[in-house]
């Protein structure tokens, strides 16, 4: 990631990119779901046009994406995903940050994901950022873990 990075709110010109790179980046999980994963089932011309997606842009380009959900008690942090070929370059880290401000932001004390079983590196890449479990079960077809996040002013 260089300085001439930034966030932003994604825009209409964005939808290809952010597929492009959900499609990338997801990918590698159908194997071990034998299905698609809901992030690659997503709308994002419907998450844009409601505010919910966020882009990382550098030098003109989307690097990674982000998709923040209002619920009654906390922000959902719905997606997360990076251009394959942009990985390890803090973008998710960066990312995750602005998820957990922006909760703090809007008036939020908690912040919840949820994420496949199957998907093992990304409960313990959340885990590591203090996100606990909260529950196992199936919602939507998919065998998902539900964490959470308390988080501090």
């Amino acid at each position: 990631m260089t300085s001439d990075s930034s966030i932003r709110p994604a825009r209409a010109q964005d939808r290809e990119a952010i597929e492009r790179i959900v499609a990338q980046a997801y990918d590698i999980y159908i194997p071990r779901l034998g299905q698609k994963p809901g992030p690659m089932l997503d709308d994002y011309a419907a998450r844009i046009a409601a505010g919910e997606a966020f882009v990382v842009e550098e030098a003109g380009s989307v690097r990674a994406v982000l998709v923040l959900i209002d619920e009654p008690d906390a922000l959902l942090l719905d997606n997360l995903a990076v251009d394959p070929g942009a990985q390890r370059g803090g973008y998710g880290g960066r990312l995750a940050d602005f998820a957990e401000a922006e909760a703090l932001r809007r008036g939020y004390a908690e912040i919840k994901l949820y994420t496949h079983q199957t998907m093992t590196e990304n409960v313990t890449y959340y885990a590591k950022r203090g996100y606990e479990e909260t529950g196992r079960g199936e919602q939507a077809g998919y065998a998902r873990i539900f964490m959470h996040k308390r988080l501090q002013a």
